[in-house]
This record gives C-alpha cells, structure tokens and sequence, in this order.
C-alpha cells in the first residue's frame, strides 16, 4: 500500500478481512501516540494515510469527524487518539502499557489533561509571532510541572524503566519541541533547571517505538513550514 495520502475523488482502498487498519497523517501527532502503541506492542495492521485539507469522501463514513487517528477491524471502528491506544491496549495484552495502581492511573489522567495547555502552546508559538515572549514564560512553568512529577516518580520514564501509556500520550509533542527551539534557543529544556525532564526526553529517544515512528528536526520543520502556507506537504519525502 503506498504511503501518499488519499485525497478527495480517491477511490476507497479495499479492507483485508481480519487485518488491522490505521487512517494516519504521517506527521500528526496524535496518529503518532496510535503508532507508538502499535510499534510497542508490534502488532500488525496497514496504515491509509488521508489528506487532512482534501479528505476522501468514504473517510467520513469511518468517522464523521474526518480525524486522524482512526482504527478499523473488520466491523469495528475506534478513533480519538486515546480511545485507539486504550482499546489497543485492552484487546492486545502484550506489554501492557495502562497503570494497574489507581492513584497512578488517576494522576497519569491529569498529566494528559493537563498537557491540552502545551498541546496550544506548542500551536500557538508556531502561528502567532506575536505571542511568543509570552508563550516562552508558559513553557518554563510546563517544563517544571512535568519535570516534578518525574523526580517524584524516580523516572526516568514516567512509567519507571519501561513507558507507560502517559510516556506515548506525551512524547509526541516533545518529540516536535526542538522545531521551536529553532525558532529560539531559551525554548532549549535545561539540564540544570529540568534534570528528570532532560533525562526522561534523551530516554524515550531509545525506546524502539520512539525509535520506529520519529522523525528528525528539519522533517519536522520542513513539514511544518509547508503547513504555515496553508498548503501542507503530506506526501513530502516520499518518492514519486
């Protein structure tokens, strides 16, 4: 299956019975936590990637927000990113990834809650300049809340020596900070102010799903570059 995306007035490539089957954007970061659980647990599937500005029009009829991450098995279709990894969780038990402990379970749920506050940052430093100084003050105080809960934890993962699902809720959009530094070196995680975040990033660099589903600073910036001018380069990379 080719890895271009599927655009609309494609016609709707037909669905192998029993076979696990991935809607993904090759550089959204959300069908990347989906990825992450997929390539953990090594779990087979095809992927379909769509053209999130041209949507094919069977896409909506898989899910009618028009969203990546969706799933498809046979007559079974998930999508919302954590929905995905849960459900992939639950039904493919290998290498679990969701906390048994439920003071764990309750505090990774607010560490993902409150990383939605990044998550807009992270968009907002790229879209509106203006912004930025402020944006700038907002990451430090991000960087030492999860910094803190890391030195609690004992880290280096927030799932201890192995990642848990919070480690792949949340590697996604740090994997996409260095694009911002960039933009400005004070973006930079400190060593000596974020010691456990610092030590949790260089981590989580060689965990074999990061390693699988990452991509490199200057793709991610030439992606991104293409997404500022309205005109997203989905397919960039990718031979003809």
């Amino acid at each position: 299956m080719t890895q271009k995306s599927f655009a609309k007035g494609s016609a709707f490539p037909p669905l192998k019975p029993g076979l696990l089957r991935l809607y993904s954007m090759r550089f959204c970061p959300y069908a990347q936590r989906t990825r992450l659980v997929l390539a953990h647990k090594n779990i087979p599937y095809e992927t379909i990637n769509v053209n999130l500005v041209d949507k094919p029009e069977w896409f909506f009829e898989k899910n009618p927000l028009g969203l990546v991450p969706t799933l498809e098995l046979d007559d079974k279709i998930i999508y919302e990113s954590t929905a995905t990894c849960e459900w992939l969780d639950d039904v493919y038990t290998q290498n679990r990834l969701q906390p048994t402990d439920p003071y764990v379970k309750a505090w990774d749920r607010i560490l993902l809650e409150y990383f939605g506050k990044v998550a807009t940052a992270f968009y907002s430093y790229l879209r509106k300049p203006d912004e930025r100084e402020k944006l700038l003050e907002e990451f430090q105080k991000y960087f030492q809340f999860y910094n803190d809960i890391l030195a609690k934890r004992g880290g280096p993962l927030f799932g201890g020596e192995k990642p848990s699902m919070i480690d792949f809720y949340l590697w996604p959009h740090f994997e996409r900070v260095p694009v911002l530094q960039t933009i400005d070196s004070r973006l930079e995680m400190d060593k000596c102010k974020f010691p456990s975040l610092v030590a949790w990033f260089e981590s989580m660099l060689q965990v074999p799903a990061v390693k699988a589903t990452k991509w490199d600073v200057d793709f991610h910036l030439r992606y991104y570059n293409s997404s500022l001018t309205g005109k997203p380069d989905y397919d960039m990379g990718l031979e003809e």
